[in-house]
């Protein structure tokens, strides 16, 4: 039987707590519980246990359980299923009556350097995640065109609505953080990287960029491939650089805004990014950033940020240089510029969004 206004939400991305999907969908989560007054609808967490408790929020939790792959029993209550991730392989099945929304974060797997077996499976888990979707929501303007013009390689039982609605993040106080255990880079000038250590995020040229500025590098990494890894370090070794890169795995939140706080820049020359969150938390604290001019990163950078229109050395040290130099030059109104920019990306603009997302189906 149909169940009204009862809305089951995805968020089992947590169980990888440190990664940029978790971080937005746990803002999502504690931006509903900030509008529960707002709310007509009764929402569920489905997820890690652990994980959604530690969110605190007010509503019912749905435990995770790798048999719901196959076993579709736990989502018959609901009128509407939110998948929050189109590699999900839990909100698959759809009954008539229910309204399925997909959250689409990229189709990035089309032009990452993957095998031609990885990309096929890759390829029939997102196909098979929207194929039912009545609603696809992409994170960017740029997820959404890359979706239309890739229309030919999805097919649908009913043709979805497709909008876009931005990832938000809920925003930490502006006081000090303490570096702790990074001290050691109190006084050092550093270059900030956040990511996975993946081919396509390009970390490698911020290595090659080191003998020319005086900058020492950070790597704060969720995730990497090992192949890459031992490319970066041999490049790392080969430079004489082992001093001046600093690796850093899975750290907590407070850890991260202490990074970014003392940071003297932050860059990201990605080859693909549905979104880009590190960026939008770097220029929160008014750090300058620098960015590919590729895929979704000119639309999230906008007219705040630098851009990287090469991938040759000289070229990127030299927008390095300018960049660093033309913020210097007026650093109290370029940190306004940019954190006031970032705030477009709030946690509640984006909870908002959602909620009337579901009252509408």
């Amino acid at each position: 039987m149909k169940k009204d206004k009862k809305v089951l939400l995805d968020l089992e991305r947590l169980r990888y707590p440190y990664s940029g999907i978790a971080n937005v969908f746990r803002n999502l989560a504690l931006g509903f519980n900030k509008l529960k007054s707002e709310i007509e609808l009764d929402i569920s967490l489905y997820g890690p246990l652990n994980e959604l408790q530690s969110l605190d929020t007010q509503f019912k939790i749905v435990n995770h359980k790798s048999i719901h792959k196959v076993m579709f029993f736990f989502t018959a209550g609901y009128s509407i299923l939110h998948s929050s991730h189109q590699l999900s392989s839990y909100f698959n099945y759809k009954r008539k009556w229910q309204k399925k929304i997909v959250t689409l974060h990229d189709l990035n797997f089309l032009r990452e350097d993957f095998s031609e077996n990885k990309k096929n499976q890759t390829y029939k888990i997102v196909k098979k995640n929207i194929s039912n979707a009545d609603v696809i929501v992409c994170i960017s303007n740029f997820t959404k065109k890359d979706l239309l013009l890739n229309d030919n390689l999805f097919r649908y039982k009913t043709k979805p609505e497709i909008i876009v609605i931005h990832n938000g993040l809920k925003f930490p106080e502006l006081k000090e953080y303490p570096l702790g255990r990074f001290s050691f880079l109190k006084e050092k000038k550093y270059i900030l990287n956040i990511g996975v250590l993946f081919f396509k995020k390009n970390q490698i040229l911020l290595v090659k960029m080191l003998p020319f500025i005086d900058e020492d590098l950070v790597l704060v990494v969720s995730g990497e491939k090992e192949d890459y890894k031992n490319e970066m370090l041999s490049e790392i070794k080969r430079l004489n650089l082992t001093n001046r890169v600093h690796i850093i795995s899975n750290i907590p939140e407070d850890e991260k805004w202490a990074l970014i706080q003392n940071a003297t820049s932050m860059c990201h020359p990605s080859l693909a990014e549905g979104f880009g969150i590190p960026p939008i938390e770097a220029m929160y604290f008014g750090k300058p950033v620098f960015l590919s001019n590729l895929t979704s990163l000119p639309e999230i950078g906008g007219e705040v940020a630098y851009y990287f229109d090469s991938f040759e050395i000289a070229a990127m040290v030299t927008v390095y240089r300018q960049g660093m130099n033309e913020y210097n030059s007026d650093k109290v109104n370029q940190v306004i510029k940019l954190n006031s920019w970032a705030l477009n990306y709030d946690y509640e603009k984006m909870a908002k969004k959602y909620l009337e997302l579901y009252k509408r189906l």
